[in-house]
């Protein structure tokens, strides 16, 4: 007679033990042994397809990055990255967010990556989540030829604005600094109505006044931009410069024009 499991015991089916050793193994080839009784040459399929296909993800999600490893350093990284690394979700379109968690956590446990890569994750993820972004400027209502100095501004929902220690718009092989700039890097990034993603530098003041827009209801672009002066002690030339600014955030499609007052 068989004796009785001790209490409180959980005996997994032999299915969610294979299961189980054949993930652990195509996750850490190195470390977990295949489950026994198959063959080398099959599961090897597995292995390079499950492999690849994370590689062409990371690699087309963030190009730049990629280009700053050869082939066998982004290789390791990826390998830690599938190793290492539990996603919070099976959809495709949130792989790169899922690599920006993993970038996070490897910065907080100190690892040997540059100082600006989740910097650099971020801004490249969040350009890809902005073209994926569902919000239509078509549904938004507004009036395309409106003055955003005289009226009520709209501002695009596909406009956001970034700021980064490090100016993660110009990394690239041959420039990638280990101490953060002396000033922010504040970036605007906009998909216009081509669907299109652009992203414009901007300076401290566009980005407050592109927030007081974002929360304005029923003050003029104008209004928005005086209360924001008067605020932080602008004079006539700052409000000039704050006019061009209004204008140029028009022809960047940040403002996609104005709408009554409510």
């Amino acid at each position: 007679m068989r004796s009785a499991p001790e209490a409180g015991a959980v005996r997994a089916p032999r299915t969610h033990a294979l299961q189980y050793e054949f993930t652990a193994h195509l996750r850490d080839p190195d470390r977990r042994p295949a489950p026994a009784g198959i063959e080398d040459r099959r599961i090897g399929i597995y292995r390079r397809l499950i492999f690849s296909n994370t590689e062409s993800f990371l690699a087309s999600n963030f190009p730049v990055i990629r280009t700053l490893y050869d082939d066998a350093a982004w290789n390791v990284l990826v390998r830690d990255f599938f190793r290492e690394h539990r996603c919070h979700t099976p959809l495709f379109p949130e792989f790169g967010r899922e690599f920006l968690r993993y970038l996070e956590f490897r910065q907080q446990q100190g690892r040997d990556d540059p100082p600006f890569l989740l910097e650099l994750a971020h801004y490249e993820w969040a350009e890809l989540a902005l073209s994926l972004d569902e919000n239509e400027i078509a549904a938004v209502p507004h009036d395309p030829a409106g003055d955003p100095l005289t009226g009520v501004p709209v501002v695009s929902p596909l406009a956001c604005v970034l700021a980064y220690r490090y100016p993660v718009h110009r990394i690239r092989p041959e420039f990638q600094p280990r101490e953060p700039g002396a000033e922010p890097t504040v970036l605007l990034l906009v998909r216009g109505r081509d669907d299109e993603v652009r992203f414009h530098e901007i300076n401290a003041l566009s980005a407050l006044l592109i927030e007081r827009l974002q929360q304005n209801e029923n003050a003029t672009g104008g209004q928005c931009l005086d209360a924001l002066l008067a605020e932080h002690g602008g004079d006539a030339a700052l409000r000039e410069a704050g006019v061009r600014v209004l204008g140029e955030l028009k022809a960047n499609e940040a403002i996609l024009g104005t709408r009554p007052a409510r």
